[in-house]
């Protein structure tokens, strides 16, 4: 039997899906610093319109999630639907090139986030069909750390270009295009479909949860009550510039985010593995909600700097690793069902974050809006702790019995 070939250790898909979304998101960090920004400098938008704007995209676009795993476990197709969602998503940015008004933002980010809601499952599952068990951390860390350098590349871009364009926000979004359109063509160049024929007795994927165990369905919910207080990275933008960074800098700031995250998520993947992913889990909920703490509490630039730092670190500790965490408790046959359900619990719960945190900012205060994340992060802590001794504790029952 051929040995497949390994790119810097990891397997051809694992390796090119990573390299698919660091320019991907190179697209989208170079836009995504500014929307908030242009919304209410350029649009003249209030902070809770900009909550329903992004709450609407992620949570509306996040419904296709489950049916892109559902559909992607039934037929077995997982590349088409990848490729489709990665076109969708470059497509929208002539959308917000061209926006006028609120209402073409709000086009160009749903259509934005339709994307990501068709490709995430199967893309996700692509990777954990290519990755033994053992090495599930390391995989999808490594995905999470190629997304996130493209987040790096994408803000320090976007810094220079403001400067060489004069603010030019428009021009930036249809250079925007360019990194999108490489990341199609190395969907249909380089990523290979492995097509698994199902068993005859194996049951085909029905839109349930009734696939899942109590130990899936308890974690989906700490996922969403979480997601509650997470609201979108725009008030976070914000945020910073109320304090007192200037926003030609922004883009430096978010880029310190995604540079932590980057290079945080292999190690912590690592560390996963060796170690344990549920204690990599519980670290990152409890950073988050120093961090936004931080966020209500901050008084002046330097603090800033220092608490995006850390956003970058609990991101790294968190985003592959749960998703790793969730492909090690889910059964084979409906791996992109589950995270399809997963995204779409999280992202679904984005939009009433969104509007709480937009809610909280305009009629409280804008510190509001951290110390509700704050408080949302620290009860799913103490949940995941209560679902990391009841795994322990069905463990050790199953073991007496056997």
């Amino acid at each position: 039997m051929k040995k497949e070939k390994t790119y810097f250790g990891f397997g051809r898909n694992v390796f090119f899906t990573g390299l698919v979304s660091f320019f991907m998101d190179v697209s989208s960090e170079m836009i995504y610093p500014l929307v908030p920004l242009f919304l209410a400098n350029v649009l003249g938008i209030n902070m809770a319109m900009i909550g329903l704007i992004e709450g609407i995209a992620e949570s509306t676009a996040s419904l296709l999630k489950v049916f892109s795993g559902w559909f992607s476990d039934r037929t077995r197709q997982r590349k088409s639907l990848m490729l489709a969602g990665y076109a969708i998503s470059t497509l929208s940015r002539p959308i917000m090139a061209m926006a006028g008004a609120w209402q073409q933002v709000l086009a160009s980010r749903f259509t934005d986030r339709l994307g990501k809601g068709i490709r995430t499952a199967p893309r996700d599952a692509i990777i954990a069909e290519a990755t033994q068990s053992t090495h599930l951390g390391r995989a999808f860390s490594f995905h999470r750390a190629m997304d996130t350098l493209g987040a790096v590349v994408g803000p320090a871009t976007t810094f220079f270009l403001l400067g060489f364009l004069n603010n030019d926000y428009r021009k930036i979004f249809w250079l925007s295009m360019v990194p999108g359109v490489i990341a199609v063509i190395l969907i249909i160049l380089f990523i290979q479909e492995k097509i698994k024929q199902q068993k005859p007795e194996v049951e085909r994927p029905k839109l349930s949860l009734n696939h899942f165990d109590w130990k899936v369905k308890f974690f989906i919910v700490i996922a969403t009550l979480f997601a509650l207080g997470n609201s979108s990275d725009a008030f976070l933008i914000l945020r910073a510039e109320q304090i007192g960074i200037p926003v030609l800098t922004i883009p430096v700031v978010y880029l310190v985010f995604n540079l932590v995250y980057s290079l945080s998520a292999i190690p912590a993947g690592m560390a996963a593995d060796r170690f344990g992913k549920k204690r990599i889990i519980l670290l990152g909920f409890v950073l988050f909600a120093g961090l936004y703490y931080g966020f209500a509490v901050a008084k002046n630039a330097s603090t800033i700097w220092v608490l995006f730092g850390l956003y970058g670190l609990f991101m790294g500790f968190t985003e592959g690793i749960q998703k790793a965490f969730l492909a090690a408790i889910i059964p084979p046959d409906f791996k992109a069902t589950a995270f399809g359900v997963y995204a779409a619990a999280v992202g679904l719960a984005m939009l009433p974050a969104s509007l709480i945190a937009g809610w909280l900012w305009d009629h409280v205060s804008p510190a509001a809006t951290f110390y509700f994340g704050a408080a949302t992060a620290t009860l799913a802590a103490i949940l995941f702790t209560v679902l990391i001794v009841l795994i322990r504790s069905s463990q050790h029952l199953t073991v007496r019995e056997s």
